[in-house]
């Protein structure tokens, strides 16, 4: 293979040398930041046989070349393009800088969430698992696993016990992960997550009851009254709380001498935040939090199918933006309370959304003629009922429209229906087929009727659009 040939040939199309700002790649894909994409020949660029597909995300355009080979093409490229070589982080940083702020907001979020979604996922799949033990008629008629079995209940009840690490202590990580994004010692953020759940306060999931037969303890400082409550599986305080955290120490250490920095800075920084936290910030972003998360559970609980139908049509164009990324926050709230929400209703959503992009590019499969492109649907396809929809997305379904037009209305349709059961997740995880673990037992069939019906309703809307005459130049 001709490395130092496709290299030319990429830098061509992209628009030149001169259009490209940043490049760096991984395992798969060359990653660029272009000056202006509208100079890309995204023609000619399908034309070449290396290239497996193209889609734009976060300021960044990424063409997929394949293991091994995009290795081989990105030596040659920046030579050509008379660049240097970049980190993934470097260029991610330079993509963000082409984003307008409310991007740059939903960016924001997905770096700090992203990192500790593993711990969320593993907690959240041992509330399934605890599920399983626990569920009547799942295995043994009028009975539990635990009921039927006793000598499992030990295990059960120590899986559910390390299931809620992670949601009894969800300040200690965002807080760590927030206060790094945010320019701070990460450290430091971790202890003010620590401070916010720390044991000597009221716990949250308590406060209301607390609040209510008037028990509340408080701090008096001076005549001044501060509640002793804690922030135990909330997101927006700690969120705010560790950006102040991370401004306050930068304006120190710019103002401390060397000397004395390591000493001074962190201990007026924590002292700071946590007076501001429990005074200001904490009460007031709790109340913002549960305005958020209130709001969508009501679209959810009031208006039911038609609530599921709405947010499932919209679903993959706010995918498209970046701003599904904002549910994060939103369900991770919805997980931390699932004793009070039963868990959260977007995840069933997403897989719905995610299974009809699959549909429609499963669709596309056999209406395409030329063979590269038929190959790109069939992988991507099958990626998207895994849950990962980028390559159907924006390497079949936008760039022939109607297939993603199909897949919206595929959405829409199976979003209503599980949203009419009432479909649950108790567990982050690949919003997809093997999104099966992560729903709760008693609702699974209706999961698995959402992921056919949005098949179903998927492919027979892109073969009906197929028909249109505004749609059949698309498909050659």
């Amino acid at each position: 293979m001709d490395y130092k040939k496709i290299a030319e040939e990429l830098l061509t199309d992209i628009g030149g040398k001169d259009n490209v700002q940043a490049a760096t790649h991984c395992a798969t894909r060359l990653r660029l930041v272009l000056k202006d994409e509208g100079k890309v020949d995204q023609a000619k660029l399908d034309d070449l046989d290396v290239v497996k597909g193209t889609f734009s995300t976060a300021g960044q355009y990424q063409i997929i070349l394949g293991s091994g080979t995009v290795n081989e093409v990105y030596k040659e490229f920046i030579k050509m393009a008379g660049i240097d070589a970049m980190s993934k982080e470097e260029v991610k940083t330079a993509g963000t800088q082409k984003l307008n702020p409310i991007q740059q907001g939903v960016k924001m979020l997905s770096d700090i969430f992203v990192p500790i979604i593993p711990a969320i996922v593993a907690c959240g799949l041992m509330m399934g698992l605890n599920n399983v033990f626990t569920a009547q008629d799942l295995f043994v008629a009028g009975k539990s696993l635990i009921e039927a079995y006793p000598a499992f209940e030990g295990f059960a009840a120590m899986i559910n016990t390390f299931s809620n690490a992670a949601y009894v202590f969800l300040p200690v990580l965002i807080g760590f992960s927030a206060t790094q994004k945010f320019g701070g010692n990460p450290y430091l953020g971790a202890v003010l997550g620590m401070l916010m759940v720390h044991p000597d306060l009221v716990n949250a999931y308590a406060y209301p009851s607390v609040l209510a037969a008037g028990e509340v303890p408080f701090w008096d400082i001076f005549g001044f009254e501060i509640a002793k409550v804690g922030y135990q599986g909330t997101v927006l305080p700690i969120l705010f709380a560790a950006f102040i955290l991370a401004k306050i120490e930068t304006f120190l250490h710019k103002r401390v001498h060397t000397s004395l920095d390591n000493l001074v800075t962190p201990l007026f920084a924590l002292i700071i935040t946590g007076f501001l936290t429990f005074t200001l910030v904490g009460p007031l972003t709790r109340t913002l939090g549960d305005v958020m998360t209130n709001s969508l559970v009501w679209l959810y609980d009031t208006t039911g199918a038609i609530g599921g139908a709405i947010i499932g049509f919209f679903y993959a164009p706010l995918v498209v933006t970046g701003m599904h990324h904002s549910f994060i926050a939103v369900e991770t709230q919805l997980l931390a309370d699932i004793a009070k929400t039963g868990g959260t209703f977007i995840f069933p959503i997403a897989a719905m959304s995610n299974v009809s992009q699959g549909a429609a590019a499963l669709a596309m499969f056999f209406l395409i003629k030329e063979q590269k492109t038929k190959s790109l649907a069939s992988a991507s396809a099958i990626s998207a009922y895994l849950g990962i929809t980028e390559p159907a997305m924006f390497g079949i379904n936008l760039k022939y429209r109607y297939p993603f037009y199909a897949a919206m209305i595929g959405s829409g349709v199976s979003s209503a229906f599980i949203s009419f059961f009432k479909v649950k997740a108790i567990a982050l995880g690949a919003a997809g087929l093997p999104g099966v673990i992560s729903i709760k037992q008693e609702q699974l069939w209706f999961y698995v009727l959402g992921m056919l019906i949005a098949t179903v309703v998927t492919v027979a809307m892109t073969y009906f659009f197929s028909k249109r005459d505004w749609s059949k130049k698309e498909a050659k």
